[in-house]
């Protein structure tokens, strides 16, 4: 046992240093390892099973709505890349450069893509001629680079694992509908299978993506209070087209450019689900995406009969479409208990000699450790149940820590107060002047996150320049 404490105590309270907590998870809980690379990481089998559950589930939810999956070439032209001024210029410092080819000079520099809006552009124009082959609804899912400064695991790495969408359409309308439907699948993916609440709006024009007209995006508050930005959707009118002449001809016969949106989620989203249910012990995983749904722990296995009737179990399980793992190592069974509450497994199935002998076994939830004597002949049905509660109780603790953490303001001295007893998100009015927005940047250190689709009213003016209001923002330090 004194084994199985150690394990527990590797990790560093989050209360008592929350940064060194999450690195503790990550390297414990064998999601990575560090590579030669600086500021690059490697997805581990576990952290690469999120992420492939996640994939599945978002894959599905695109495909049902018509959309496609290609792949395009890792290398853009510098001077493809040019042809978009203010996307450019806004991913110009975290660009990364191929300068040579084997031994010899290129003519051209490449850019190791950020994203690839100048890939698809150029392609679209090649393919679009007609309304008839509108719209056009891409995804592709690689890896990026962004020469980062700073690097945190999931977070901000120079290299990166993501989908990106981009679509082209014959109408306004129809570019602003998917941009909106889009952030709609990245609420549903959150709350319904991260189980992570998120408060969904607008971006300021500050905050919007490089080159788009619009973003929106879904933030989720982190146990520490900060925020996460946890996918975003963009509408580009027809900057882009007009710059790449992606143009088609109407039904009139007359010429039109197209209308374009991008939108994203990366892997950040484990850091995210890290920093929103794990605790002291690990991870918590929501069932969803756990790579092991059900952990099954055989106790006093060298007893006949044991290991036999835990791998019916593991069978049984399976059969109902649940991911099961029988642990019939050798350890033993309290290390057992602490490997799999580290990596944040939903249940533990524990089952005895005299378990079998009762026709039952044992359930623990991960998120309370409460455990359940159930009937074997009615286990399916229990297993499911309890993962659907687990999933909802983990939301809703996750959505009260959001809820209970968003204060109004009225003023920026009330804002700095707000921070000084704890990092949450701050709710104040604006005036839409930049120069507001960037005084309370400069002077709380928060900036803003979004202008939020569920509007209140706080106050009548802005709290910087004492003129009329015109939206109540969320602002907030962020990830």
């Amino acid at each position: 046992m004194a084994n199985d404490k150690k394990m527990v105590r590797e990790i560093t309270p989050m209360d008592e240093d929350f940064a060194q907590w999450y690195t503790d998870i990550v390297k414990k809980a064998e999601l990575i390892d560090y590579s030669s690379m600086r500021g690059c990481v490697i997805m581990r089998p576990y952290a690469q099973a999120i992420w492939e559950n996640i994939q599945k589930i978002f894959d599905g939810m695109i495909k049902e709505t018509g959309h496609e999956n290609v792949a395009m070439p890792i290398f853009i032209p510098e001077s493809l890349l040019n042809k978009e001024k203010d996307h450019v210029e806004g991913f110009a410092p975290e660009v990364a450069w191929v300068t040579h080819g084997g031994s010899e000079k290129l003519e051209e520099r490449l850019c190791v893509r950020p994203t690839s809006e100048t890939l698809f552009c150029e392609h679209y124009a090649h393919i679009i001629q007609s309304w008839r082959d509108l719209p056009k609804l891409y995804n592709q899912w690689c890896s990026v680079v962004r020469w980062e400064k700073t690097t945190r695991p999931f977070l901000r790495t120079r290299e990166f694992w993501w989908q990106e969408g981009h679509t082209a359409h014959a109408t306004e309308e129809d570019a602003r509908k998917e941009t909106l439907d889009i952030l709609d699948l990245y609420e549903k993916l959150a709350t319904e299978y991260l189980c992570m609440p998120v408060i969904k709006g607008r971006k300021t024009d500050r905050e919007k993506f490089a080159g788009a007209m619009e973003t929106y995006t879904i933030e989720a508050m982190m146990h520490d209070g900060k925020a996460l930005q946890s996918g975003t959707s963009h509408y580009f009118g027809d900057g882009f087209a007009k710059a790449f002449g992606v143009q088609y001809t109407d039904k009139e016969n007359k010429l039109q450019y197209v209308h374009q949106t991008s939108w994203g989620i990366s892997t950040r989203l484990i850091g995210g689900i890290i920093m929103t249910h794990g605790d002291n012990e690990g991870l918590v995983l929501p069932p969803a995406i756990a790579p092991i749904q059900v952990v099954i722990v055989p106790v006093a296995a060298h007893k006949p009969g044991v290991l036999e009737k835990a791998a019916e179990i593991a069978e049984t399980l399976k059969k109902a479409g649940l991911r099961v793992k029988l642990d019939d190592s050798d350890q033993s069974p309290g290390w057992k208990y602490a490997q799999y509450e580290m990596k944040g497994v939903p249940l533990r199935l524990e089952i005895g000699p005299r378990d079998i002998e009762n026709g039952n076994c044992v359930l623990v939830r991960r998120d309370n450790r409460e455990k359940t004597v159930v009937a074997l002949d009615n286990l399916v049905e229990s297993t499911q149940q309890m993962l659907k509660d687990f999933a909802k109780a983990i939301y809703e603790k996750a959505k009260a820590n959001l809820e209970g953490n968003i204060t109004p303001a009225h003023n920026i001295q009330e804002m700095k107060d707000i921070l000084q007893k704890r990092v949450g998100f701050v709710k104040a009015m604006w005036c839409g002047d930049e120069h507001c927005e960037e005084v309370i940047k400069n002077e709380t250190g928060m900036p803003s996150r979004c202008i939020p689709f569920e509007q209140e009213h706080i106050d009548d003016v802005c709290p910087v320049c004492g003129k009329p209001a015109k939206h109540m923002v969320i602002f907030g330090i962020a990830y």
